[in-house]
């Protein structure tokens, strides 16, 4: 991997995705190039709705990186530091390309304006984007040989997505989107309009509570399903400690739904992320 398109992945995952960057300073030197690599690459892609503005833009840039994985253009894609950092990891680990250009189709849901509709929506949405990740980073650890970790990368991706769509649901509603399952809300009595202007109302955080109570749900089945796996492969899901903490402040935001979510200093969630690797089973 180069190394100039490494430091570069690394500083822009650590300035768009912190607690992700956090999580790979636990990994084995080598490895945590890699993993940078594919979340800076996950960080780029996640990113392109606020920057593109416009579905038109954005379904460019997707479509960009989808030519990037097949392996057009590959003389200029390398120019891009990004790029070039993500197709050394998956050369090296010999990742499938499969999964990542469904993480980019699965992201053009982002680029408009429609509603979630339900659960088994965004179970699958989480998976397509989220779980994916856990599973490449345990490969990528597992010297690029493919390693079951279904259970523990299904539900902590589940966990990890709504706890995070949780967290924006404010940010998100004042931009008009919503990406919570719209099922979940209507059979509570909630309609877009008190969404979409801000308007709390006793649906809505009955709605919020149910929803809290499925991402604890997949949080505790994937603790057990991380406990269940290989010492080795279990960085890979450091992140869990931090949703953890994470879910803890959205039970405890009683109606302020709207308002920015709290936040937990960098100092802790390294201290967090640290104490969770340290309790862990040395090989």
């Amino acid at each position: 991997m180069s190394a100039e398109s490494n430091k570069h992945a690394a500083q822009f995952l650590k300035a768009n995705d912190p607690d992700r960057y956090f999580a790979t300073l636990l990994l084995p030197h080598g490895a945590s190039e890699a993993v940078q690599a594919l979340y800076a690459f996950n960080a780029d892609v996640a990113s392109v709705r606020d920057r593109a503005k416009e579905p038109a833009p954005g379904e460019i840039r997707l479509q960009w990186w989808v030519d990037a994985l097949m392996g057009e253009g590959h003389g200029a894609i390398r120019q891009n530091p990004l790029a070039d950092a993500l197709l050394d990891a998956v050369e090296k680990y010999r990742l499938p390309a499969g999964p990542l250009q469904r993480l980019i189709a699965a992201r053009r849901f982002d680029l408009y304006d429609d509603p979630m509709p339900d659960l088994s929506s965004f179970e699958g949405y989480a998976g397509e984007t989220v779980s994916v990740l856990y599973q490449l980073a345990a490969m990528i650890l597992n010297d690029g040989v493919e390693v079951d970790t279904g259970d523990a990368a299904g539900h902590l991706g589940v966990a990890h997505a709504l706890i995070g769509h949780l967290r924006a649901f404010g940010f998100n509603a004042t931009h008009g989107r919503l990406f919570l399952p719209w099922s979940i809300l209507a059979a509570n009595g909630v309609n877009e309009g008190e969404v979409f202007s801000g308007t709390s109302s006793e649906g809505l955080l009955a709605a919020y509570a149910q929803l809290i109570d499925v991402a604890a749900d997949h949080l505790v089945k994937a603790e057990m399903a991380i406990e269940a796996l290989p010492t080795p492969l279990r960085p890979a899901f450091a992140p869990v400690a931090l949703l953890r903490s994470y879910l803890r402040l959205e039970e405890a935001r009683a109606e302020a739904l709207f308002a920015p979510p709290r936040e937990i200093a960098a100092w802790r969630k390294i201290a967090t992320l640290a104490w969770w690797a340290w309790r862990q089973p040395r090989s």
